[in-house]
């Protein structure tokens, strides 16, 4: 979620084997990040449940909050939820619709670089300290990959609906360029002036939460345990057979842009 005065935007990212993502949904809530009513927008978006071609939803596991504007107000919408843990083996996030407040940092040693206290009263919420390049630079290696013909690598595949334009401009806003900082060369992200990255940052948050999940960690079994939750498409036909049948009335879901 990357927070702004006056609209909070977030990108919805599912993630498969082989590190491929799909981008599901990206919204701009539009409000005073000073006011409640736009947090309840989010927490709409949080609680929001996905439609799986199986015919089963499926919930947002971790959501990353940008903490660097807005700070205490990011908090207070944070320490309602589930916290991610960070452990000998990494970090972990055990229950649906986690919630962690996140702060970008330039160094690239790792890409979950490490976590602190958040200043607030809330015992034990911490802010994840999380590395832009290091997620950008992944990112743009998967987005350059020339992939062509039947056996092409599908390992960090990017799919996405039909965005308006705008989307991938913001996207692509950045580039690294190397500066030389106290004699010695550095390598460095920076914004293009005449564009926006708004969407830049939410994948960089939407990566950041993919990696506290365990999506780098994720074992053959781990993949077959939650494959195993999803039905097999026999099952997926007769679900939604049995859908058409009871179903008397559209279902009215509640729309987070409203």
């Amino acid at each position: 979620m990357d927070i702004q005065k006056d609209r909070i935007e977030c990108e919805v990212v599912a993630w498969g084997r082989q590190k491929q993502s799909w981008s599901v949904e990206y919204f701009v809530l539009d409000g005073d990040t000073a006011k409640p009513e736009v947090w309840k927008k989010l927490q709409n978006v949080l609680f929001k449940d996905y439609p799986h071609e199986s015919g089963i939803t499926l919930p947002i596991r971790v959501m990353c909050v940008d903490s660097g504007y807005a700070t205490q107000d990011v908090y207070s919408f944070v320490k309602d939820y589930s916290q991610a843990v960070w452990g000998g083996s990494g970090a972990r996030a055990s229950q649906p619709h986690t919630v962690v407040a996140i702060k970008g940092q330039s160094r690239d040693t790792a890409m979950i670089l490490s976590t602190s206290k958040a200043d607030t009263k809330k015992k034990g919420l911490k802010v994840w300290n999380v590395s832009g390049p290091v997620i950008k630079t992944e990112l743009y290696q998967w987005l350059r990959m020339q992939r062509t013909g039947e056996d092409s690598s599908q390992f960090g595949r990017c799919h996405f609906p039909q965005y308006a334009e705008e989307y991938f401009k913001q996207l692509t806003a950045e580039r690294q360029v190397v500066r030389i900082t106290n004699g010695y060369p550095k390598p460095v992200w920076e914004k293009d002036p005449t564009r926006r990255n708004e969407a830049l940052d939410c994948r960089v948050y939407a990566r950041a939460a993919a990696a506290i999940y365990g999506l780098d960690r994720m074992s053959e079994r781990g993949w077959q345990e939650l494959e195993a939750l999803i039905p097999s498409p026999d099952e997926a036909r007769q679900r939604k057979k049995q859908q058409r049948f009871i179903q008397m009335s559209p279902t009215k879901v509640d729309d987070p842009r409203l």
